[in-house]
């Protein structure tokens, strides 16, 4: 009976270690993904997600490990994951809507004759 337990947690132990590469190679992508954007949502939701893929990957060596206590730590990172992307994103539309009152006075000044700052703020050229 105790060889079928070894045996057990060596295939739990190959699934644990399977599961941690692909997360690592998918926080790769994720980062490569905050970095390159195009735009800030792309950015944001990257850093988002590679928070989330942490989350995961501590709670999966915590059942690797057997250690109670990295749950907790988890708990703790996804709290900071949370506040931090909500920060970013609060700072993010604070930027954007001070740039979209800069050119709404700016088109005021011109008397209408139209912004190019405007026109690439929505993506026009």
């Amino acid at each position: 009976m105790s060889e079928g337990i070894s045996t057990l947690d060596k295939i739990y132990q190959g699934m644990y270690i399977a599961v941690l590469v692909i997360l690592a190679v998918m926080l790769f992508a994720c980062l490569i993904r905050a970095v390159r954007g195009p735009r800030i949502a792309d950015r944001i939701v990257a850093v988002n997600m590679m928070g989330t893929m942490v989350m995961v990957m501590i709670a999966v060596l915590s059942l690797l490990l057997k250690e109670g206590f990295l749950v907790d730590i988890c708990l703790i990172y996804a709290l900071v994951s949370f506040l931090a992307v909500t920060v970013i994103s609060k700072v993010y539309i604070g930027v954007y809507a001070e740039k979209r009152q800069a050119v709404k006075q700016g088109a005021e000044g011109d008397n209408g004759e139209g912004n190019k700052e405007g026109d690439d703020l929505h993506g026009n050229s």
